[in-house]
């Protein structure tokens, strides 16, 4: 095969834009390792300045994006936590846009808009709950042993169960949110507990599974997972706030049988 010498430059262009991509991305990965949420972010932007189309950088900068986002608290008004989500959600749509096979597409997703929802009103996260669900058993289905997925279908059951029965009624009355009446408490507890089984070491995963259970009154298993937990070592960048939670949710319940 013969190339001209604008060709060959163009080939060696497309070359060298890939190989940065795959270094920032890489770089990203190792920052992210540590913590380092801005240059992660800053490495994974780099990579989408050379292709804003690469899967792994589009999925793995909504992530980032959601963990900076998650350090802002959900009980107060914030334009840039806001802000934060909304771009984590347009990158992780993009993401499963260039690989609708890739499994961390599709939790990155289901994970931004179920973030995003939490800073809405009712009938706004009504609207949102039945791309949540679908991304999340899109995931399993390419990944049964996506542990986040599982973690989102449990909280997902758990946020309408925990709706009034009229709040319920209304959505599907008044919405369509049909995929309402599928949601349930035993849905919301096997969920959460196959997400600790595959990652027993996530504070996040026990904390909610102990939320659930002092839902359904199981306080004992509560306490459990409230015990399983303090004895882990904080491993994400959330986990010292998990603990402080769960500490508060422990002396909560410390009287109740």
């Amino acid at each position: 095969m013969r190339f001209t010498l604008a060709g060959l430059l163009l080939v060696c262009a497309a070359r060298l834009d890939a190989q940065g991509v795959r270094d920032h991305v890489g770089m990203g990965t190792t920052a992210l390792q540590v913590h380092d949420l801005p240059t992660a972010l800053a490495h994974y932007e780099a990579a989408l300045a050379l292709d804003s189309m690469d899967y792994e950088a589009n999925w793995r900068a909504s992530i980032v994006l959601l963990d900076q986002g998650e350090q802002i608290p959900d009980s107060i008004r914030s334009p840039k936590r806001d802000s934060l989500y909304a771009r984590a959600e347009r990158l992780a749509h993009r993401a499963v846009a260039a690989d609708s096979m890739g499994a961390d597409g599709h939790f990155a997703l289901a994970a931004a808009v179920g973030r995003a929802s939490l800073t809405m009103g009712k009938k706004e996260r009504i609207r949102r709950a039945r791309l949540i669900r679908d991304e999340a058993l899109r995931t399993i289905a390419l990944n049964p042993r996506y542990d986040g997925a599982y973690h989102i279908l449990g909280r997902w059951n758990a946020e309408i169960m925990r709706l009034s029965g009229l709040s319920r009624f209304s959505a599907k009355l008044l919405l369509g949110a049909g995929v309402f009446g599928e949601a349930s408490w035993e849905g919301a507890i096997s969920n959460m507990e196959k997400a600790v089984a595959l990652d027993p070491g996530r504070l996040y995963h026990r904390l909610e599974l102990a939320e659930i259970y002092v839902d359904r009154k199981r306080y004992d298993d509560a306490r459990t997972q409230l015990r399983e937990l303090e004895a882990l070592p904080d491993r994400e960048i959330m986990d010292s706030v998990y603990r402080r939670e769960a500490r508060d949710l422990g002396a909560k319940i410390a009287d109740k049988h």
